[in-house]
């Protein structure tokens, strides 16, 4: 029995296909994947806190929002690039939705600091929400909205800002998974920066929580 091109091409991919069903669960191959990008300071943390989310396939750590192509970190942390830290998070849309992450984000950073995060000062650490489309951009400013009534403030008093999204440059293998495979490094740099006694402080009970807006403060 011979086998033409074309036949020849239907039989690896129905091989394939088979092999994937065989390989992966169902729900494995209904993934819906999305993309959001987040800059709330140092991103060894916000990667930390976006990875234990149910619904997060992955989270990576970058830069984002300057011009400059390729940028190190050395680059970065002097300043003057217009990159800040920055988590590009991959979520599976059937099980968390990008506004599940935005009240993530806001309960992960503090939304009334635009010198920086935390005990990391700079332009570098500012906190922006990089949306990629309409859909995430007016999703996100009804979270700004929602958070200033959470917090009691108003509009003017909150600094994290909201741009389109242009691109994502992955910083270098050592800063990806850095809470995981550096463990006391990591927790001491976070005790030792505050941001948890910060955010407890802003947040109270919400903090580091994606759980539902208040109603009303």
């Amino acid at each position: 029995m011979t086998f033409n091109f074309s036949q020849y091409v239907t039989l690896i991919a129905s091989v394939f296909l088979s092999a994937v069903f065989l390989l992966f669960p169902s729900s494995a191959i209904a993934l819906n994947v999305d993309e959001a990008v987040f800059a709330g300071g140092c991103f060894w943390c916000l990667e930390h806190d976006f990875e234990g989310l149910s619904g997060v396939v992955s989270v990576e750590s970058g830069y984002s929002g300057g011009t400059l192509q390729n940028p190190t970190y050395k680059q970065v942390s002097s300043g003057g690039t217009g990159h800040k830290e920055s988590v590009n998070v991959l979520f599976d849309a059937n099980e968390i939705s990008y506004k599940d992450l935005l009240r993530t984000y806001w309960r992960n950073v503090d939304a009334i600091d635009g010198d920086g995060q935390f005990c990391d000062r700079g332009d570098s650490y500012q906190p922006v929400i990089f949306t990629r489309d309409k859909i995430q951009l007016a999703q996100a400013n009804e979270s700004f909205i929602a958070a200033a009534k959470e917090l009691n403030l108003s509009l003017e008093d909150l600094k994290v800002e909201i741009k389109s999204f242009e691109k994502f440059w992955p910083a270098e293998d050592y800063h990806q998974n850095f809470a995981e495979e550096n463990q006391l490094k990591y927790n001491f740099y976070r005790y030792s920066c505050g941001r948890d006694d910060r955010l407890n402080a802003l947040w109270g009970k919400k903090a580091r929580t994606d759980s539902d807006w208040s109603e009303n403060i």
